[in-house]
Parts: structure tokens; C-alpha cells; sequence
């Protein structure tokens, strides 16, 4: 079995998860408040990867730099989601975001010089039509 199938099937059902969960909490609490805990909770993992790495993370400024914009990226994409899912339909709200990937696409193909096949331009395709039809 290829080495990536699990962690990816363990990020299929996290990453469900953290999309369901939202719409439960913010019936009870603010999106502010939901992304103060879920930040505290990702705090936690943290401290735990931290542990694992005996306390002496890698270190390369530039890097350290970037992996810092991507969990203020990741902080305030998760506040938008949960602002956007505790006023709309999770079913919709978790299908239009789950689109992001497109964004890393396009972005791959533009500043890492990646290619896609025409099947795979196909793919996008219909995840375009599979929203509008969700959507609409």
C-alpha cells in the first residue's frame, strides 16, 4: 500500500469532521468564541508534535516564516468558515469551501511551473459543474 493512502484517509475524516463540528458549536457559541477553542485544540496537537520532535523544532527563517503566514492563513480561513457555516447550510457552506484546492491549483500552476493533464482539467471541470449543481 502506498505510504500517503492513510495519513490521507485520516485527513478525509479529520478534516469531515472539522467541517461538521462548526454548525453544532455555533448554535451554542460565537464564530469568535468557536475559533478561540478550535485554536486552543490545535494548540494542544501542537504541543504534542512539539513533544515529539523533543522539544527542537527545525529551524530555517524563511521557512519558519512562511509556515507561520500558512496557520494565520489557515486561523482566519477557519473563522471566515465558521462565520459563514453558523449563517448558512452546512451542506453547502462545506461544498463551495471544499473547492479551495482549485486556488492551490492554479496558484501551483502559476508560480511552480506544474502541469495538468486534460483529464485532470476535466476533473476541475466537473467539480465546477458538481457545485453549480449542488448550489443551484
Amino acid at each position: 500500500m502506498n505510504g500517503w493512502i492513510v495519513p490521507a484517509a485520516i485527513a478525509f475524516v479529520t478534516w469531515g469532521l472539522w467541517a461538521f463540528v462548526p454548525k453544532l458549536t455555533t448554535r451554542h457559541l460565537d464564530p469568535r468564541s468557536v475559533l478561540f477553542f478550535q485554536t486552543l485544540g490545535a494548540f494542544v496537537v501542537g504541543l504534542a508534535v512539539l513533544a515529539s520532535l523533543n522539544f527542537r523544532p527545525a529551524l530555517h527563517g524563511p521557512a519558519v516564516g512562511l509556515a507561520l503566514l500558512t496557520g494565520a492563513l489557515g486561523a482566519i480561513g477557519g473563522l471566515a468558515y465558521v462565520w459563514a457555516i453558523a449563517r448558512g447550510p452546512a451542506s453547502l457552506v462545506a461544498v463551495l469551501t471544499a473547492l479551495y484546492p482549485l486556488l492551490t491549483i492554479l496558484l501551483a500552476l502559476a508560480f511552480l511551473g506544474e502541469t495538468l493533464s486534460a483529464r485532470q482539467w476535466s476533473g476541475i471541470i466537473l467539480a465546477l459543474v458538481a457545485l453549480a449543481l449542488i448550489v443551484g
